[in-house]
């Protein structure tokens, strides 16, 4: 890609930001968590206490440092003229349709939620409202970060939300495994651990690895807590390239003035045997087991852990990105 081809594709995406922005009208003497980075205030509660501070991104951002570069955009585009994709004849639309009417298509099958989702992206020719847009589009619900009884602060929609609807990303710092390793031994017990690890199994059995951490640079999703019960279930989005979003959908309807919440192990809809397996595996003594106050009746006492993180500094393991 030229470098003309990119000044263009950054050009287009602030300007559709700028048009989306232009929509709504913030309260004045209200905190805005997003400081004015996205669609709708994130408002806080209550009104004069204020979240511990970080840099807000809507988007992923690259570590410092190296790694990934999540703003690379390597994706071609479709070549449609209409002003909303069809199955049939975009290329971004290789497994089917997406969505149906802003709501992630799982044709009756919840299991469907696995199914590799390619929106179109900054390079394709069909229009701004094309149905097979919506990550991109940001917030379309309030969101108010909150101060929770007994998990620290936690994130709740103001507004309904329909089943299926997209609610939020989780982005934040884009990681390789070694400096995932890294930032998570440098943590104290008494820390929250924010980095979260996404591996998606294709059929030819391959794993993709994605670590985001959004403890110093992220957007609301940091805010979201762990259910054994969620309302929300986490699926991969790629737009511009193979660096997948980290989008949170309705998985039920959600009513005003309720928590928002996901499955931190990824087992919500997508049980994985191999999760089960790998911890079992794990000695005793290198559980580091926090309690969960989800208060769901399948609660099961403690926050998800995933121990592929929790290496030593000269151990093999560590070294798995290099072999």
């Amino acid at each position: 890609m030229t470098a003309a081809s990119n000044t263009s594709a950054s050009q287009s995406q602030q300007s559709g930001r700028d048009k989306r922005l232009e929509r709504f009208v913030r309260p004045r003497g209200v905190m805005d968590v997003s400081r004015g980075l996205e669609n709708l205030p994130v408002t806080v509660w209550p009104r004069l206490q204020e979240p511990p501070g970080f840099q807000y991104s809507p988007d992923h951002v690259g570590a410092a440092g190296g790694g990934p570069d999540p703003s690379e955009i390597s994706f071609p585009g479709c070549r449609c003229q209409s002003a909303s994709c069809l199955a049939s004849m975009c290329s971004c639309l290789p497994y089917g349709e997406n969505y149906k009417n802003s709501c992630i298509n799982y044709e009756g099958n919840e299991l469907e939620y696995s199914k590799p989702i390619f929106e179109c992206n900054t390079m394709c020719q069909c229009g701004e409202s094309c149905q097979n847009r919506v990550i991109q589009r940001g917030l379309q619900f309030r969101l108010e970060v909150f101060k929770t009884a007994d998990k620290g602060w936690g994130l709740r929609t103001l507004d309904f939300i329909p089943k299926g609807r997209f609610v939020c990303e989780y982005a934040g710092e884009i990681l390789d495994f070694r400096e995932a390793c890294r930032r998570v031994r440098l943590q104290s017990p008494s820390d929250s651990n924010y980095i979260i690890a996404i591996r998606e199994h294709s059929c030819e059995g391959q794993i993709t690895e994605t670590f985001v951490d959004p403890t110093y640079t992220g957007n609301v999703g940091r805010f979201l807590n762990h259910s054994c019960e969620p309302n929300l279930i986490m699926v991969p989005v790629r737009t511009d390239s193979v660096m997948p979003k980290l989008a949170l959908f309705a998985d039920r309807d959600i009513l005003a003035e309720e928590e928002l919440s996901y499955d931190y192990s990824g087992r919500h809809r997508n049980y994985s045997p191999d999760l089960q397996r790998d911890q079992e595996k794990l000695p005793r003594e290198e559980w580091k087991k926090k309690p969960c106050y989800c208060g769901a009746k399948s609660c099961t006492g403690f926050l998800p852990y995933d121990g592929s993180l929790f290496c030593e500094q000269d151990t093999t393991g560590c070294m798995k990105e290099t072999l």
